[in-house]
């Protein structure tokens, strides 16, 4: 049996990131991934600057910096006027380290940790090991792992899920997963062509409003990244097909010009917290704990945070002989800025991008005109959009 002080499970984001914290604090982590490598999902693209805060205390700031975009501004465009609210990150440079987004792949994220890991004195990365069961007691946590048909046994302190939304670990412990999906289907485009010539000033980061055909273009080193909203009622083949990329396209550019694509994914989006965090000596990060529309970039940065978090709190029990009930606050925390703001802004956002744009009272476009025209109110609303504000939030739970 192979005995260590904290296995993960999951080598995207949040457990690579959370391994490599734990291996830095001098705790003895395995990661465990059922695939052969890192995933190459290029589904999240944003690092928001609280996130770079962190990397940057780690010394890994500047490494994945120089393989992303700087993204100072982002912007609120409407369809059908051509309307542009922009807000500039720069005007909180007095306030943030980074005060830009970082547009990056996720998978060059992982990747790079992972070969960190592999080479740490404190990290152990198994590929091709899936988590087929644990039990817990007082002391330990006890995991059957297969690995290419065979099965290993191994033993920790903690075990932490971090993998991903359809999460074994969370099944596993038979936990609940209050929220709701989305009727709609969402499909992700990445394509090489230049995207820009068809907007005026266009941002790397941009959200447009549209009752029917809102969308949102990320810029990524790579390529062009297109959100679209899909009828839930069309066929996954027939979406995926180049006949209707192509009037994805249409629609989007006002062009009938072709244009090649790099990647298409279909999914379904949800907003979902689960009732609890903690069970013992098992603990769950990411999207196997919280899921939430990608409309702000919250997800991924939402579980990263929650790494930092609970790596600080491991630390002190495994290292400081803290209280194992130190764990009761990480689930307190991270919960409550998942039910109070992530979930809250991403409906919010949602509930704007579907908008017309016309003025009425309870527009969600009037009230972001009103913000955005008062200097004290835009930079406020732009440390909450970076994430600064919830983790300040955060510390004032205890």
């Amino acid at each position: 049996m192979i005995n260590t002080q904290v296995i993960v499970t999951g080598g995207g984001p949040v457990g690579t990131f959370l391994a490599y914290c734990l291996a830095e604090h001098g705790i003895k982590t395995i990661l465990l991934e059922s695939a052969s490598s890192c995933e190459t999902d290029m589904r999240a693209s944003t690092f928001h600057p609280p996130t770079l805060k962190y990397l940057d205390q780690l010394g890994l700031a500047d490494e994945l910096i120089n393989q992303g975009l700087k993204a100072p501004i982002f912007q609120y465009r409407i369809r059908a006027t051509e309307e542009v609210l922009e807000f500039n990150l720069a005007d909180l440079s007095g306030i943030l380290d980074f005060p830009f987004r970082l547009q990056c792949e996720q998978h060059k994220f992982s990747r790079m940790l992972a070969e960190k890991l592999a080479n740490h004195s404190n990290a152990t990365v198994l590929f091709d090991h899936e988590l087929i069961d644990f039990k817990q007691d007082n002391e330990s946590v006890f995991i059957t792992v297969r690995n290419l048909g065979s099965f290993k046994k191994l033993n920790c302190r903690f075990l932490v899920g971090a993998d991903g939304a359809n999460s074994i670990v969370r099944k596993l412990l038979g936990l609940g997963f209050d929220g709701f999906t989305y009727k709609e289907k969402f499909l992700t485009l990445s394509t090489e062509y230049n995207v820009a010539e068809h907007f005026k000033n266009l941002a790397y980061v941009n959200y447009v409003s549209d009752p029917k055909h809102w969308f949102v273009l990320l810029k990524a080193p790579s390529a062009w990244r297109i959100l679209v909203p899909i009828d839930e009622k069309i066929e996954d083949d027939f979406i995926l097909s180049d006949k209707y990329i192509a009037s994805v396209f249409q629609k989007i550019l006002k062009t009938n010009e072709q244009v090649c694509t790099i990647h298409r994914t279909i999914y379904r989006v949800h907003q979902r917290v689960v009732t609890k965090m903690t069970h013992g000596r098992v603990l769950l990060a990411g999207d196997s704990a919280h899921l939430n529309n990608p409309l702000g970039g919250f997800g991924m940065n939402g579980g990263l945070h929650d790494a930092w978090n609970l790596a600080e709190k491991l630390k002190g029990i495994l290292n400081a002989s803290a209280k194992v009930d130190l764990l009761d606050l990480y689930d307190r925390q991270r919960r409550t800025i998942m039910n109070d703001f992530i979930q809250a802004q991403t409906i919010r956002n949602k509930r704007m991008i579907e908008e017309s744009g016309d003025k009425h009272q309870q527009s969600e476009w009037e009230r972001m005109r009103k913000i955005h025209g008062d200097d004290e109110e835009r930079k406020k609303y732009m440390l909450s959009q970076s994430m600064e504000q919830s983790l300040i939030k955060e510390q004032s739970i205890k």
